[in-house]
């Protein structure tokens, strides 16, 4: 059956050809995303939802929507996405963080040459014929200091575009690296040095709890008289109220404002501010803009629907196209491993230590790494998904350990899953055969080899004669049917582990029954 996907925004309609030439069924509805009632009451059946800035993924919409995998956000701020409640869901996020960087980023120029020859009001005085040539005095930008907050996609280029008109340029960014600063021909510096060297400070960063209202009245104390402000970020990082007293007082010698705390912005306590430019959040308003995000949703959406491939989700790791039919016996294989171990996990869990060695360690190990959470931690937490589990295990505190190193032993590929909890360690390693079925290879230290049902009996013993004679009377007597029986042992008479493929799930009174046989030490019910 073919993947469903609602557009409920304005999008290119070259977005909705790619759905429906990738057999995608599609409802393009632009105008669905501001009638939430509606939309709540379609939104169950879709697989997919392609959206842009008005359609609001509430907590309440991702209720109604069961069927709901992927949503593709057209463009790079997901603030009308409720990314938490969707990665509990299992719903993964999409954007597309390089469609309108370019875009935006010129935008960003414009409104600083904008404001530097304080052009806008230029051009409403000279068409209203009053010729006032000595009133608009402007700066010139050659030589002076560009200050950029947020150094990634935009304000890289930003940065680049500023070593092209001949500035300096500083930038704050703590995920700016000195190698990669070198590379962009800028200067790394700290946000206060930043504040107290730029002629002209642009904003190129994310909303979040440490960027919101980062210029306040401060952090304008701290500015060149006279500096230029421009944002064509995120309303919220600037406080409008102090940037206005600072425009009133000259302290701020202009400002370029594309987007607003609140918006639309009909009533803004800026407007009206001594050289103030102000554009209704157009960052990303051209043709070429709007049709590159437009045609990367589709393209992402429909590789994931179709192939399992991930790019540019925010709560995923990214599995390419190429590598999504490989990756998924393995993927199988170390969720396999990870609800294992899951389900003999009794005590508080402290750590998790992935081991890939072979070819899978150079493959994606942190989709892999999901997997086994999702795998361990199902059967303490029902609703977890590979989406959701590397979150809660870091809400829980949970350490997790990827160690990748080539092929030592007999296997080509080899993944060991180590389970850290309060009172001991304990490993399941396992592999993927060349018929691409995943198998068990060891237990605890011990080597066995063992394909998993979806019913199993995990049974540890000591490694006596008539020891297994008596398990398969017993489960027979019980009127259980054994699909596979899998043994191994750490020494002749040691510690042994019989795993089990039953047809049924076993009953407590099976489970009772096997654990009073002489020489069992435990026996668990496992389901795969």
């Amino acid at each position: 059956m073919a993947p469903k996907v609602l557009i409920s925004d304005k999008l290119s309609p070259t977005a909705v050809d790619i759905f429906k030439n990738r057999g995608i069924e599609v409802t393009y509805e632009p105008d669905l995303g501001k009638d939430k009632d509606k939309l709540a009451e379609m939104i169950g059946q879709f697989d997919g939802l392609a959206i842009r800035s008005a359609t609001k993924v509430t907590d309440k919409l991702l209720e109604k929507a069961d069927n709901l995998k992927v949503i593709g956000r057209a463009g790079i701020g997901v603030d009308n996405v409720d990314v938490p409640t969707a990665t509990k869901k299992g719903v993964i996020v999409m954007n597309t963080p390089f469609g309108n960087s370019i875009t935006t980023a010129e935008h960003a120029i414009a409104m600083m040459f904008a404001v530097a020859r304080q052009i806008p009001a230029a051009d409403v005085s000279t068409q209203a014929g009053k010729w006032e040539k000595n009133k608009f005095m402007g700066t010139e930008i050659t030589s002076k200091t560009l200050g950029v907050i947020g150094c990634g996609n935009i304000g890289s280029i930003v940065a680049a575009r500023g070593i092209g008109l001949s500035m300096r340029v500083v930038a704050f960014d703590p995920f700016l690296s000195v190698d990669r600063a070198l590379e962009l021909g800028v200067e790394k510096v700290e946000l206060d040095e930043l504040f107290r060297r730029a002629d002209v400070i642009t904003m190129h960063t994310p909303l979040t709890e440490k960027t919101r209202n980062i210029v306040d009245a401060a952090a304008i104390a701290k500015m060149k008289d006279g500096v230029i402000i421009i944002n064509c970020a995120r309303g919220g990082l600037v406080v409008e109220e102090d940037l206005r007293a600072a425009l009133d007082s000259g302290k701020v010698a202009g400002a370029g404002v594309d987007v607003f705390v609140e918006e639309p912005a009909k009533d803004n306590v800026l407007f009206g501010a001594p050289n103030l430019v102000c554009t209704p959040h157009l960052g990303a308003a051209t043709s070429e803009a709007q049709e590159n995000v437009a045609l990367q949703v589709a393209e992402q959406m429909a590789d994931y629907l179709l192939t399992g491939a991930v790019t540019n989700a925010l709560n995923m790791p990214s599995i390419s196209a190429e590598e999504a039919p490989r990756l998924t016996p393995f993927a199988k294989l170390a969720e396999q491993l990870g609800s294992f171990a899951g389900q003999l996990t009794e005590s508080g869990l402290k750590g998790v230590r992935l081991e890939y060695e072979g070819d899978v360690a150079e493959m994606n190990t942190r989709a892999l790494t999901s997997a086994a959470l999702t795998g361990l931690m199902r059967p303490l937490l029902q609703d977890v998904n590979a989406v959701s589990a590397p979150a809660i295990a870091r809400e829980r505190g949970i350490n997790v350990e990827e160690v990748r190193r080539e092929q030592r032993g007999a296997y080509e590929n080899y993944i060991r899953l180590t389970v850290i909890t309060e009172r001991q360690e304990r490993s399941v390693a396992g592999t993927v055969f060349t018929d691409g079925k995943p198998r068990v290879i060891q237990v605890k230290g011990i080597n066995m080899e063992a394909e998993l049902g979806t019913h199993m009996l995990y049974v540890t013993n000591e490694d006596k004669p008539g020891f297994i004679g008596r398990l398969g009377t017993t489960l027979g007597e019980a009127g259980v049917n054994i699909a596979t029986f899998n043994l191994g042992r750490d020494t002749r008479g040691g510690e042994a582990i019989c795993l089990v493929e039953i047809d049924e799930p076993a009953s407590q009174d099976v489970l009772k029954a096997v654990n009073a046989l002489p020489l069992v030490t435990q026996v668990k019910a496992l389901a795969f």
